[in-house]
């Protein structure tokens, strides 16, 4: 009578464990068929700590946004579209020169002006600094700091050419000499430590 009862439910019991297991198959192939599917990643900008600097030079060494040309009016073509300038614009960049000035300029910090990282520069900060250039004359005595700031500065100035940078950080450094009391010491180090051309150079 045993054998009987289980040959009969035997056919069942295959059934419903065939079943069940089609059932939980169907089920994770549908919950596998939904999920996202991976999507390029854009280019992003780690923070500016150790561990990521490599990442960032990574990035910035391939923009090609910072280039010698288009003097002033360079940075105010950019400024309305919100974009960034970034990259070097004469030589390729270089990983230990460019954490050297990474490091540098934290030394900065805590004035808010001045950019951490001069190879990625927002335009309209560019521009800021050019119209504030433009509209700020020195005084003898604080033309005089600026004055010594050019001797003293690697590049004899803001840049080696006469192009955005320049006439950007050069107001930079007018606004650092009128409201900050900055020496020509100190202006020419920010500058020093802002090339942007590339290359490499040592801030020790």
């Amino acid at each position: 009578m045993d054998n009987l009862i289980q040959n009969k439910f035997t056919p069942i019991i295959t059934v419903l464990v065939i079943g069940a297991a089609l059932l939980y198959f169907t089920n994770n192939l549908f919950q596998i068929e939904k999920l996202p599917k991976d999507e390029k990643k854009e280019s992003f900008l780690p923070p500016l700590v150790s561990e990521t600097l490599a990442a960032r030079f990574d990035y910035l060494s391939q923009q090609t946004t910072n280039a010698c040309l288009g003097g002033k009016d360079y940075a105010s073509s950019l400024s309305p579209d919100g974009k960034r300038i970034q990259g070097s614009c004469c030589s390729l960049m270089d990983l230990h020169s460019y954490q050297e000035q990474i490091e540098g300029l934290k030394e900065y910090a805590e004035y808010e002006i001045i950019p951490p990282d001069p190879y990625d520069i927002e335009a309209s900060f560019a521009d800021q600094m050019i119209t504030y250039n433009d509209q700020t004359k020195l005084t003898v005595e604080q033309q005089a700091v600026y004055n010594k700031a050019m001797e003293l500065s690697m590049e004899g100035g803001p840049c080696c050419c006469k192009c955005w940078h320049w006439y950007s950080y050069e107001g930079l450094a007018k606004y650092l000499i009128v409201n900050e009391g900055f020496s020509a010491e100190q202006i020419a180090e920010v500058w020093d430590l802002s090339d942007a051309c590339g290359g490499e150079h040592h801030h020790h």
